[in-house]
């Protein structure tokens, strides 16, 4: 049994958004529905009603409606959602914004302080969807975005969505070689970005890279500046205007493009880290359905919710972020580093803000734990009634954390699923409690199953995570991928007619909580026992004198070892002490199999551009195997490190 964190009061677990839609459900189809677990599997059972009920209690506004739910689950790829209707995520996202209120806050590194107003935002939206059609844009056309967590990424999104364009985006703390591999495979029409961005207290001008993409990309026709940390001006980059300068009056009738549920409306990038990134494509009903689920349903975000993200647009939480302004929710965009100038800088932005719901990754809170940072002894957390958690598992010392240094009562909701479905597998509710290690449940309408290595499902034992039916925001296709074989087999050539997420769960039996433990990429097999690194991370990084800790399996006289590489705080360095307590600590809280054969100190660990670790790439050097794409990497000059080590592992 993990330790029970939190548990429900009545009042929170039937005042909570999930509660009110099981009332909704068990009114409309005669259910007597109590506890999630009964809803839940009603939800994977009667898939179709389950998605129909949604799509009602969100009320979702389109020209017209549905004459199907989904055309055939038994196509998995392929099934097609919500046939016949017409609608437009970004009218959906914009139905509140046509009342008094604030929509966006944003706070910068340097204390800059901006507020729209959601009559503002709607307004600025069909200004820029207005220019958008006058460039000529069409439905289906593509809209690139390469700027920081503005509000001007919003307005952008929005308003590609608005006139049907389809978009798609990346960070300015990305170089021109990473943005191009991604941006550049879809051949966007019109770029939207800034002259510059903060990062540390630092100002970076973004005009050389965006030149730079500018000549290796064609087929821009239109470059939008944003001016934020820059001089105004656009330098000698062709076809480049300042945002302001154009947008243009939107006209009185102006009408929000009603495309097919199926349309796209997304480009999603994988993390690019074995080749060209992946670009899957991802439609207006689908995530417009998935993203109000999981804001609304399961972390209960509402009309008085203020919700705080750190992300930047190069990652899905900024995706998924942005939709909170569908529940009505005000959104707080914070753009810079959030331990700038010190680790309380956005502790204080929570409380200046009063922001009720904030999230963070795992790393984050390792290293608050590592600097030794306790939140709620500076800053006034009253306000705060949730955290998300996501980006990586959470060590047993950061569930404690959460808890002991940050608030008692509130809930931590850790979430868990990608990119790809541009939402969660694994996520909790207000209706169920947060025990230590586990996310508290599968999301609504997921057939999501862990399965051992005969397909068979398990429980209570490590396994691959699967889902053995279509939900709507799984990608449509591959773009360029013209016979869906790049598709299948991301997802299902190990499993007919099963995705196979990639990573390695345990579900628990009695808690119907899920553990994740590692990608299945990364998964090491010492004399062929399965080992996930996250539980040799959960271990080693609550020790003192480790920042952070990168493991990966080496091929070795016909085995396979572990080599561990530790990243120490500033001040200690790997020793014989260190790695004493480094093999104690594998051996009596994991297993003697968990101890490295070898422990060794690096400078740097190689990270996604999302920050993210990134085993696969120290893996293959280790196994004299080329790393696929360096510039998908946050820190691609930390491999040098890795292969000047080599030869003494050989």
């Amino acid at each position: 049994m993990q330790k029970l964190l939190w548990k429900p009061s009545e009042e929170v677990k039937n005042g909570c958004r999930m509660a009110d839609f099981m009332r909704f459900v068990n009114r409309r189809c005669g259910k007597e529905f109590r506890e999630y677990r009964e809803l839940y599997q009603w939800s994977v059972e009667d898939i179709p009603a389950f998605w129909a009920a949604a799509w009602d209690y969100f009320d979702v506004i389109c020209s017209r409606p549905y004459d199907t739910v989904v055309d055939d689950l038994s196509r998995f790829p392929g099934a097609k959602w919500f046939v016949g209707a017409k609608l437009n995520y970004a009218e959906n996202i914009l139905r509140f914004c046509d009342q008094d209120g604030t929509a966006v806050t944003f706070r910068g590194e340097d204390f800059m302080r901006r507020t729209i107003s959601r009559r503002e935002l709607l307004e600025t939206v069909k200004k820029l969807a207005a220019a958008f059609r006058n460039e000529g844009l069409k439905p289906g056309d593509t809209v690139a975005g390469y700027l920081p967590n503005l509000p001007e990424t919003i307005i952008a999104m929005l308003a590609a969505a608005a006139v049907g364009a389809v978009w798609c985006s990346c960070a300015t703390d990305i170089g021109a070689n990473a943005a191009v591999d991604r941006l550049g495979q879809i051949e966007p029409k019109v770029l939207v970005t800034t002259d510059g961005y903060r990062y540390k207290g630092k100002t970076f001008s973004s005009l050389e890279n965006v030149k730079e993409m500018a000549s290796r990309m064609p087929s821009l026709q239109r470059i939008l500046v944003v001016h934020y940390a820059g001089e105004p001006a656009i330098g000698d980059i062709p076809n480049a205007v300042l945002f302001e300068d154009y947008l243009q009056p939107a006209p009185k009738d102006f009408a929000f493009e009603q495309v097919e549920a199926s349309h796209p409306l997304f480009v999603m990038f994988s993390s690019g880290t074995t080749g060209k990134p992946k670009c899957m494509v991802q439609s207006h009903a689908g995530i417009l359905m998935n993203q109000l689920k999981e804001l609304t349903l399961h972390c209960n975000i509402k009309e008085d919710s203020k919700l705080l993200y750190i992300t930047t647009c190069s990652w899905m939480m900024w995706n998924w972020q942005a939709a909170a302004l569908g529940t009505g929710s005000e959104l707080v965009l914070y753009d810079g580093n959030p331990s700038y100038p010190d680790d309380g800088a956005i502790w204080k932005v929570l409380e200046e803000e009063k922001v009720t719901d904030f999230g963070l990754s795992a790393s984050y809170i390792h290293m608050l734990i590592a600097h030794g940072f306790n939140p709620k002894e500076h800053a006034d957390l009253s306000a705060l009634r949730a955290i998300s958690q996501t980006g990586s598992a959470l060590s047993d010392a950061g569930w404690e954390f959460v808890y002991r240094e940050i608030k008692e009562d509130y809930h931590f909701n850790s979430i868990a699923g990608g990119t790809d479905i541009n939402g969660c597998f694994g996520i909790g509710n207000m209706m169920i409690p947060v025990y230590s290690g586990e996310l508290a449940a599968f999301g609504l309408g997921e057939k999501v199953e862990c399965y051992d290595d005969n397909g068979k499902p398990i429980r209570d034992r490590e396994g691959e995570l699967v889902c053995e039916k279509p939900i709507p925001s799984m990608p449509l296709y591959f773009w360029n991928d013209p016979d869906g074989q790049r598709y299948f087999h991301a997802y299902f050539d190990t499993y007919p007619g099963v995705w196979r997420h990639g990573d390695y769960v345990i579900v628990h039996e009695n808690t119907g909580g899920l553990t994740f433990c590692g990608r299945s990429d990364s998964v090491l097999k010492p004399s062929g026992v399965r080992i996930g690194t996250a539980e040799i991370y959960n271990q080693v990084n609550t020790l003192p004198e480790i920042e952070d800790s990168l493991a990966v399996g080496q091929d070795y006289h016909g085995d396979q070892r572990i080599i561990l590489f530790v990243k120490c705080q500033p001040g200690h360095s790997v020793d014989e002490k260190l790695i004493r307590d480094i093999k104690t600590i594998l051996r009596t809280k994991a297993s003697p199999r968990h101890v490295p054969a070898v422990i060794l100190e690096t400078p740097e660990i190689p990270v996604t551009l999302n920050g993210k670790k990134v085993e696969g790439a120290v893996t293959n050097i280790l196994n004299g195997r080329p790393v696929g794409n360096r510039d998908a990497l946050g820190n691609p000059e930390s491999l040098t490190f890795y292969e000047q080590i080599l030869p003494q592992l050989q």
